[in-house]
């Protein structure tokens, strides 16, 4: 079963969110996921089975340019995760059609997502879900 997140939830996500986002605390995520969740710009959506989270998928608008884009908003996948022993099942496609059908709701005629060069998982995913390549960039950045 694919839920929406309330702010009541955002521990739960942190839980799951710390798996895949080793480098914060799980303070550092539960405080960034309430602020999240409580944004009409926002949305997530935990995946529920054997009366628990198993997974959960962030997702928002953005109104900047997004890399092969033509509209504003797009709709925009920010994170996705399912536990390793639920993967395989389906549930990150529900997670990913709950959050289409949001930015849908919202006015978006365009969805879209990154993951980074080296994450092939992640990018095996993004292609099978419908995705297409619109881009390889290096970000650089300088202390001033």
């Amino acid at each position: 079963m694919i839920k929406k997140a309330i702010a009541e939830d955002a521990g739960m996500v942190a839980g799951l969110a710390i798996q895949m986002w080793k480098s914060h605390t799980i303070e550092e995520l539960k405080e960034e996921f309430a602020a999240y969740i409580d944004k009409d710009s926002c949305a997530v959506f935990l995946a529920i089975s054997d009366d628990r989270s198993v997974g959960f998928a962030q997702c928002g608008l953005r109104h900047d340019y997004v890399e092969g884009t033509d509209t504003s908003p797009v709709g925009y996948l920010e994170g996705i995760f399912v536990e390793e022993e639920y993967r395989k099942r389906g549930i990150a496609k529900e997670m990913l059609d709950a959050c289409q059908r949001w930015a849908k709701e919202q006015g978006c005629t365009e969805f879209a997502s990154d993951c980074e060069l080296v994450n092939e998982g992640s990018l095996k995913f993004h292609l099978k879900m419908g995705f297409s390549e619109a881009n390889r960039i290096i970000c650089f950045t300088k202390r001033l």
